[in-house]
């Protein structure tokens, strides 16, 4: 038998299955927890970003505590949660786009 937990396989499972989901909002609490979550999804890409940056400076000045791995799985998150954050805003404008051209 395959032990799959240390893939993450497991533990990725009971984590997505631990989200809570917002309730839904109605009038401007609708709109401040869009921004908010919004808001808060930017700053965790922007501390990737940091991140992946401080590791490949540490990396480059020859810090023994930084390896070539650990420097480049963070590099790769950050750009692909900036690619992911790229879809999301290219979503949002089109959503707000299509309402806009909608007629009354």
């Amino acid at each position: 038998m395959v032990d799959i937990s240390g893939i993450g396989g497991a533990d990725a499972a009971r984590q997505v299955g631990a989200l809570r989901l917002p309730q839904a909002d109605t009038g401007a609490d609708a709109s401040t927890s869009f921004a908010r979550a919004l808001k808060q999804g930017i700053d965790a890409v922007n501390a990737q970003q940091q991140e992946a940056a401080a590791l490949a400076k540490g990396f480059e000045a020859g810090q023994e505590n930084v390896d070539l791995a650990e420097v480049m799985i963070a590099s790769q998150k950050a750009g692909l949660a900036f690619r992911a954050l790229t879809q999301i805003r290219n979503q949002v404008v089109s959503a707000y786009q299509d309402v806009m051209r909608m007629t009354i």
